[in-house]
């Protein structure tokens, strides 16, 4: 088999590799105290170069489950593998994480030190991203000044820095304005293209439509619903809904 034929277009026009899953997740159940089970029977699976949805209403327990996933949650009975225990990933979180006495390009340089990253890699990686981001002007402030929108670019280019198997991004969309939802997608479509795996939590439901290629429908921390949203409408028996009408139904 070629390797054009090993890869399919979705479409966004993003080639998704088959293969492999780069993500496997299987949560029995978990919460922040033992006895109390936040959420349970949760399972997904990101695939190369495959952006899934994560999606349910407030409180449903989607960020419990990212939690869950990166091994922050104090209580988790779950089996986690990236890429058969050899993947690496980043999280971008929904709330902005920064030291305030540390520059942007210094949150740069910290996070090269921690992902082990040589100058002659990190350093022309960041320039890219501050262009991408039109922040280049902002690489020597303290980010204690920066509106919403800043902070979450400087999220983003943190996780992007390290280009790993996987990106598992919290409502990434929050403060960024259409021009930087729309080079943040951009930078989406050419990390998939190089096999990277997203799981992506958002409430923003036209947006998930358009982009993804599975979902993973939580409510009350259980799944409601999961695979494509061909998948999702059968399981509404609605085969023209919108991906909002189906999460209105199931929620």
């Amino acid at each position: 088999m070629d390797k054009d034929s090993s890869m399919r277009e979705n479409e966004s026009g993003v080639r998704k590799k088959n293969g492999s899953s780069v993500l496997d997740v299987q949560i029995r159940k978990a919460g922040y105290e033992q006895a109390q089970n936040r959420i349970s029977g949760i399972r997904l699976q990101v695939k190369p170069g495959g952006l899934t949805g994560l999606i349910g209403p407030n409180g449903a327990g989607k960020s419990t489950t990212i939690k869950a996933i990166i091994g922050i949650l104090p209580f988790a009975d779950a089996d986690i593998a990236f890429r058969g225990g050899k993947g690496s990933y980043a999280y971008v979180p929904e709330q902005p994480v920064y030291y305030e006495t540390l520059t942007l390009w210094e949150h740069l340089a910290l996070a090269a030190a921690v992902y082990e990253l040589p100058d002659e890699v990190w350093v022309p990686r960041s320039e890219q991203l501050l262009t991408r981001f039109r922040m280049e002007d902002a690489r020597h402030l303290l980010p204690g000044g920066f509106s919403k929108g800043m902070l979450q670019k400087m999220m983003l280019m943190i996780g992007f820095l390290s280009k790993p198997d996987v990106y598992i991004v919290d409502e990434p969309f929050i403060g960024l304005d259409p021009r930087a939802t729309r080079d943040f997608l951009s930078l989406l479509d050419e990390e998939r293209s190089r096999g990277a795996g997203i799981l992506m939590s958002t409430h923003v439901l036209d947006t998930a439509e358009r982009i993804c290629d599975d979902f993973v429908l939580v409510n009350q921390g259980q799944m409601a619903a999961e695979g494509t949203l061909e998948d999702i409408r059968k399981q509404c028996g609605r085969p023209e809904a919108s991906l909002f009408d189906c999460f209105d139904l199931l929620t």
